[in-house]
């Protein structure tokens, strides 16, 4: 989990906590991330994933309360833009939510 500066959907830039899902290819090597909210009732039921303070990785994740990993919330970032790190989620967390969006972008 990082910080990073993302514009939001009303166009305004706001720094804010993401998870980086994957380093792109080279040469550029940017990033896909997705945002952290706690906006609760933004949740996508079966998209996006919850973390909260019963999880084994919520300590290590660095959020400070129960939040939302937004698959729904998709973007590219260089790394001159993450301002910093602030935690880890479990590697079957991270791996859950890469096969979610993989099962996502190939479906019919």
């Amino acid at each position: 989990m990082f910080f990073a500066a993302l514009q939001q959907s009303d166009g305004k830039t706001k720094l804010r906590p993401v998870l980086l899902l994957r380093q792109l290819p080279a040469p550029y090597k940017d990033f896909l991330v997705c945002g952290i909210s706690s906006q609760l009732h933004k949740k996508i039921e079966g998209f996006d994933d919850l973390i909260s303070e019963n999880d084994n990785d919520f300590k290590k994740s660095g959020i400070i309360k129960k939040s939302l990993i937004r698959l729904s919330f998709l973007a590219v970032t260089s790394a001159n833009i993450i301002a910093g790190t602030i935690g880890r989620i479990s590697e079957q967390r991270h791996q859950k939510l890469l096969r979610r969006l993989s099962d996502y972008l190939v479906k019919k």
